[in-house]
C-alpha cells in the first residue's frame, strides 16, 4: 500500500485530487469504518473526501494518513537543491547574528 501511494503521489504531479482518490482506494482496503473511528471522522464524508472528487481539507489527509500508518516526509526536489542550501545558509547567518 505505500508502494501505491508513493507511485501515485509521483504519478499525480500537481493533482491532489489523484493523491486524494489513491488514499480512498487504501482506505476501502483497509475498512472505511474502522478508519472513520481512528480519524474521529464521519465514514460517510470519508468517501466523499477520499473519492477523487471530494475536496478534503489538509487536515483530513493528515489525519487519514496517520491513521492509515503512513508518515508524510518532505524532499527537496534535486534541480531545487541549490535554491534550498542557500536559503538554509543564510537563515543560518541571521540566528548567528541574533
Amino acid at each position: 500500500m505505500l508502494m501505491y501511494l508513493e507511485a501515485c503521489i509521483e504519478e499525480a504531479g500537481d493533482d491532489a485530487a489523484f493523491i486524494a482518490k489513491a488514499l480512498g482506494n487504501i482506505a476501502r482496503a483497509r475498512g472505511m469504518s474502522q478508519l472513520a473511528k481512528d480519524t474521529g471522522l464521519g465514514r460517510e464524508s470519508l468517501y466523499k473526501a477520499l473519492s477523487g472528487e471530494g475536496n478534503p481539507s489538509f487536515a483530513t489527509i493528515l489525519k487519514v494518513t496517520h491513521a492509515l500508518g503512513f508518515k508524510l516526509h518532505v524532499q527537496g526536489q534535486r534541480k531545487d537543491m541549490y535554491k534550498i542550501t542557500k536559503i538554509s545558509r543564510q537563515i543560518t547567518s541571521s540566528d548567528r547574528r541574533r
